[in-house]
Parts: C-alpha cells; sequence; structure tokens
C-alpha cells in the first residue's frame, strides 16, 4: 500500500550476531528520511557472556561495519531508539556518542532503579540524562516512524512501526513477540518476559495494530526462518 505522506524514505535491516546451534539471530534496524539517520538498537557489545544454561551468540558484523557499507559513520545517526536496556540491544551506544537515546520512561526507571536484569550492562546504558529523551507510551519520532509501548518482555519496552512509501506499514514486533509462532492472543508468555498478564496484551495490541495499518510486514525480533526470507543490508525496504 503506498503511502507517499510519509517522511521515512528507506528501512535497513541488520544481523549482528546469531546463535550457531538453531540461527536465531540478533538484529538492529535503520530508518532513514531526507534529513535524518535513526538506528534502531546497537546490537551486543564485544563481550558478552551467555546466560546460565544457554548458548553465547556468536558475534558477526557489528553495526558500525553494517553501516559503513552503505557509507554511514557513527556521527552520521541523528537518533538512536533503544527498544529495551537488555543487552543484546544495547551494547554499542557508546559508538555512537552524537545520537540522541530515545527510550520509554519506564523502561529506564526501571534500570536506574536496580532491576538485576540490566546490572551487567550498566556501565553501557547509564549516562548524564541529557543524552536521553524520554516518551512516555505511544509516540511518534517523526512523521512515518511510531513508538509503540509494548511493556511484558521488560516494562517498557517498546515495538516499532514504520510507514514507508512503497512498501506500506512495516511493523517491528523486537521483543514483545520474538517470532511468528508467538503471534497469537493464545501465546505464551516464556521465561525470558518478565510479565504474562502484559505479554499477552501487548501481542494483542500488536495484533489490532497490524490488521488496522494493513502491515505488509511483521517483523519478529528473533525469528530464524522469517530471518531468511528478509532484504538485508545493504539492500532494503522503501
Amino acid at each position: 500500500m503506498n503511502n507517499p505522506q510519509t517522511a521515512v524514505k528507506r528501512l535497513y535491516l541488520m544481523q549482528v550476531a546469531s546463535i550457531s546451534s538453531n540461527g536465531v539471530p540478533f538484529v538492529c534496524y535503520l530508518v532513514q528520511t531526507d534529513e535524518k539517520n535513526i538506528l534502531i538498537d546497537s546490537g551486543l557489545p564485544t563481550t558478552f557472556p551467555a546466560p546460565p544454561g544457554r548458548e553465547a551468540p556468536l558475534l558477526g558484523k557489528s553495526v558500525v561495519e553494517q553501516l559503513a557499507e552503505i557509507g554511514l559513520q557513527p556521527e552520521g545517526i541523528d537518533t538512536l531508539i533503544i527498544t529495551h536496556f537488555d543487552g543484546d540491544h544495547i551494547g554499542q551506544i557508546d559508538k555512537f556518542p552524537q545520537a540522541q537515546l530515545v527510550v520509554q520512561r519506564a523502561q529506564y526507571d526501571q534500570a536506574v532503579g536496580g532491576e538485576q536484569r540490566f546490572a551487567q550492562m550498566r556501565a553501557i546504558w547509564d549516562l548524564p540524562a541529557e543524552r536521553y529523551t524520554f516518551v512516555e507510551g505511544d509516540s511518534e519520532v517523526v512523521a512515518g516512524l511510531r513508538l509503540i509501548e509494548t511493556s511484558g518482555h521488560v516494562k517498557g519496552h517498546q515495538s516499532v512501526l514504520v510507514r514507508l512509501p512503497k512498501t506500506g506499514s512495516v511493523l517491528l514486533t523486537i521483543d514483545a513477540v520474538p517470532n511468528a509462532a508467538s503471534f497469537t492472543p493464545e501465546r505464551a508468555a516464556g521465561p525470558a518476559n518478565s510479565d504474562e498478564v502484559a505479554v499477552v496484551a501487548s501481542t494483542k495490541k500488536l495484533l489490532a495494530l497490524a490488521a488496522q495499518e494493513e502491515a505488509s510486514l511483521v517483523i519478529f525480533g528473533h525469528d530464524p526462518e522469517q530471518w531468511q526470507t528478509l532484504k538485508k543490508l545493504p539492500q532494503y525496504y522503501d
């Protein structure tokens, strides 16, 4: 569905790591307008110990290396949307010292309040407050790019809706819905999520939004089967 009113021009997908045994991807996104380069998440840090009983991710090309492939340097990133403070989403924040960081206030408050889940990576994300722009609930970043509050995986998690001129609406569920099998109102929350009731509510919210937007594509946060079918940088959706 064409959307000529959108300010967003392109959406790039980048895989920065994977799990060797099952191919689960770890991903970042770049949204471009005529004036801005907006990064969504920054991937894993250079060293990322595996959680107890789980396999360590295998690092690929970093987000910085992949952006360089399309001629974009870190100082060219205007905004870095942080969907949440899990380590596989915030590991390269320090590579973008000029970017304004956008996060849900509830997620930031939980992290600075001492939530153990985020403590290991605190040195990465615990930055001066002026680096951050705090949002509360659903919020438009620029025309064609909207943050969707989807608590459950963590408090104040945010998904992203991108409206492209040719492709139409693309919904990035991030970790609110990690794979296609979970995109159902009857889903189970799973051990990585902090609030089962909120996970189901956020899934229903995204299902309704995808239908309302007539989304041409719903991209799940960690779906190895879907990821094989998608365009990756240097290709893009427009």
